[in-house]
């Protein structure tokens, strides 16, 4: 019932206009103190998130300064890994906080949709989290709740860290200062599920465990009860990540081994530490796989150039460098005794490779109906240029000016998230105008939400390739902004959509 009466208030504030400014439009997430929405700030004419405190919530004078100790904690920070608070208030006895809207999917979403992360974007993503970390270290910050549901990948495929709400400032309350558990327990270090004291380490731990789950595609322990996995944090060993993950280097593997230490002092003794390794395993895994995945490509170009050295120069953890010699040693061994040499690394996919598109969808938003000729989607991607998908006919060159709605598109999914250089549409006539969107979740349901135009094309013709913006991503928008003029009215055929890397 409890939950019901959240939804249902939660649901009764869309549209509610908080402080003359944030128009709450959609709800994007709730969680046990607060609900966050989708809002427009009418003043600078963007789309923000909005944090608002649970009414029952905001009776408590604890529970208000713990949400008032994240707006002041996070609004501290300016780092591109962490997401930017800009406003906090309160309106009508609802305490908020205005965040930077962040058009994407959440870390935790994007493992149960894909599975074990690509290694080397694994090790990148645990980079980006690292780097937001040390940024809220920087000013005595502790996150204490590091877990893949409080990253976010955005749509340029950058991990920014978020919900800094149970945040502990170690200046106000002390390094040795006890208390509840708060953490998720998945993600609990040994000493805050003991209830003791934490410091950074503690997010060195959670970020570990990211880290492995990020490589394996599950967490590292599962029991009955929160209390249950708690106390495997505290009693079992880690397990072996390249047991369940034989492809991940040595170095990587002790990087997991370290920041899960049970013992604080055996742990990285502070992010900077752990960074360095992180970013020198990054250069083996790409070396391995022969080329980079996504944001890894980003990330490596960011790693400053005096550590980019070969690894026997590089300033390896020393269980590291030990594990990774004795690998070297025990190949060479085998290449000796056996005449066999090891498989080389797959290559990456070439550029120009088409890309597959396994679905396609109308895109309608509100004021229209939802659909739009939706059972000759199909035909847009049957391999056959003479059937098609076609729009609704209307009375005027845009949908606009015909019937008040912005547009009209067609949405097509890959089978796999993929980076796009170019879109080629085939389609019954020329003169038409669209512009194309990409998102990695989703997809979207309205035009905000896609974010800005990876490419635009103002003058169709019947076979035409557009430039795409690289971008990794699993949905494209097609959306047409300007319809072509047929003998009925119009409209727009697209005969068939293709994709290449």
């Amino acid at each position: 019932m409890a939950d019901e009466a959240t939804t249902g208030l939660a649901s009764s504030l869309i549209g509610t206009v908080l402080s003359g400014r944030y128009r709450l439009e959609s709800k994007l997430g709730s969680g046990g103190m607060s609900t966050v929405y989708l809002a427009r700030d009418s003043t600078l004419e963007r789309w923000v998130a909005v944090k608002v405190m649970h009414r029952e919530m905001s009776d408590q004078p604890d529970q208000i300064e713990r949400f008032r100790r994240e707006a002041r904690a996070v609004a501290q920070l300016s780092h591109p890994n962490v997401v930017a608070v800009i406003d906090a208030g309160e309106d009508g006895g609802h305490p908020y906080i205005v965040f930077e809207y962040v058009d994407g999917e959440t870390l935790k979403q994007r493992i149960e949709r894909v599975g074990p992360l690509p290694v080397d974007e694994a090790t990148a993503y645990a980079i980006e989290i690292g780097r937001g970390l040390s940024a809220a270290h920087a000013r005595r910050l502790v996150h204490r709740d590091v877990k893949p549901q409080n990253v976010l990948i955005d749509s340029e495929g950058r991990a920014k860290v978020t919900d800094f709400g149970i945040a502990r400032s170690l200046e106000a309350d002390g390094l040795t200062q006890t208390g509840r558990v708060l953490g998720t327990t998945d993600y609990v270090s040994p000493e805050q599920a003991m209830g003791r004291g934490v410091d950074a380490r503690t997010d060195i731990y959670a970020l570990g465990v990211l880290l492995y789950e990020m490589l394996t595609g599950e967490v590292p322990f599962t029991a009955e009860t929160v209390v249950g996995v708690a106390m495997k944090h505290v009693n079992e060993p880690m397990p072996d990540v390249q047991k369940k993950r034989p492809e991940v280097s040595s170095a990587l593997a002790a990087v997991v081994e370290r920041a899960t230490a049970k013992e604080p002092k055996t742990r990285y003794p502070d992010m900077a530490s752990c960074l360095a390794d992180l970013e020198a395993a990054l250069e083996v895994e790409v070396a391995r796989a022969g080329g980079a995945h996504g944001e890894a490509t980003t990330v490596l170009d960011t790693v400053p150039k005096k550590r980019r050295k070969i690894l026997t120069t590089r300033r390896v953890s020393a269980a590291g460098v030990f594990i990774v010699l004795a690998a070297t040693a025990a190949a060479l061994l085998i290449t000796a005794l056996t005449g066999k040499k090891e498989s080389p690394a797959p290559a990456p996919a070439p550029t120009g490779a088409p890309i597959e598109i396994t679905g396609t969808q109308s895109f309608d938003p509100s004021p229209g109906d939802g659909q739009e000729n939706d059972d000759q989607l199909k035909l847009a991607i049957d391999g056959n240029p003479g059937t098609g998908w076609t729009t609704e006919t209307y009375q005027a060159p845009t949908t606009a000016a015909a019937v008040g709605k912005p547009g009209v598109g067609m949405i097509v999914t890959t089978a796999q998230p993929a980076v796009a250089r170019t879109m080629r549409i085939r389609s019954e006539v020329n003169g038409w105008s669209t512009q194309i969107y990409a998102s990695a979740s989703g997809p979207p349901t309205t035009l905000q939400g896609w974010g800005k135009p990876i490419g635009d094309q103002p003058d169709m013709q019947t076979d035409s390739e557009i430039e795409l913006s690289p971008r990794t991503a699993k949905y494209y928008l097609i959306w047409i902004t300007k319809l072509a003029s047929t003998p009925t009215g119009y409209n727009v055929q697209i005969n068939e959509v293709g994709l290449k890397s």
